[in-house]
């Protein structure tokens, strides 16, 4: 696996040996870590997004229940729409998420993703607002990659495999999320179906040290189940998912 990521000048990455004299390609197999500086070829990524693990087709809606430890729950509705956007050069694919406890919006989101030549799904930034009794109340959380520092990550890789680690996003002391793939070969049921062969992965991030959550994705669908373990224990479970058409 090549990622086609042009590195700035001077970034490294432990035990890589990159030379940093000149901006390169990244070694095979190499997936952006920890505050590490990448400059990305829009030629390289398209906004056509089928990785099996993440495949965001115009169209495609899943539906979430969120449960909280103390029993109150929330519906989450991810919307894959036909809008583009320009981050950093590059031409993302818009994706909208939409929280609501009752009748009531908590938190409106917009992503932005697009997929490399190798089918690594990237995350480039979100625009989020939250809102407390109706009244928008906070857009803690933005962030877009090439502004105030920000960079972008990888939210699910072409080949996943046990052990791999990654950052999912960047913006010093404000989003700083990371993965790491636990197995490939496990199993999930939710009220949509059983799927099998599914990616485990485990995201934390050291602006939150106490949290810790598990994701489940299945191939061909996406993301099963969020659990957390420690810190925020919400769950997360897929109730419906309806495909694109693209």
């Amino acid at each position: 696996m090549t990622i086609a990521v042009l590195v700035a000048l001077g970034a490294t990455t432990g035990g890589c040996g990159r030379d940093s004299s000149a901006a390169r390609t990244t070694p095979p197999g190499v997936l952006p870590q920890g505050a590490e500086t990448v400059r990305l070829d829009p030629g390289n990524f398209t906004t056509k997004i089928d990785n099996p693990y993440m495949p965001l087709v115009p169209g495609s809606v899943w539906v979430y229940a969120d449960t909280e430890p103390d029993g109150s729950r929330q519906r989450d509705v991810i919307t894959v729409t036909n809008r583009t956007k320009v981050v950093s050069g590059v031409t993302v694919r818009v994706v909208h998420d939409r929280a609501t406890r009752g009748a009531e919006v908590i938190e409106d989101t917009l992503d932005w993703f697009a997929q490399d030549r190798e089918g690594n799904v990237w995350y480039l930034g979100e625009a989020t607002q939250s809102y407390d009794n109706g009244k928008p109340s906070s857009t803690n959380g933005s962030w877009e990659a090439g502004t105030h520092g920000a960079q972008a990550g990888v939210v699910m890789p072409a080949s996943p495999a046990p052990g791999l680690e990654y950052r999912q996003e960047y913006r010093e002391g404000k989003a700083e999320d990371r993965a790491r793939v636990l197995s490939i070969d496990d199993q999930v049921q939710s009220p949509v179906g059983h799927y099998r062969n599914a990616v485990l992965t485990k995201e934390f991030s050291p602006l939150e040290p106490n949290d810790l959550e598990y994701k489940l994705y299945a191939k061909g669908v996406g993301l099963v189940t969020a659990i957390g373990a420690s810190g925020d224990l919400a769950r997360e479970t897929l109730v419906s998912y309806r495909k694109g058409g693209g």
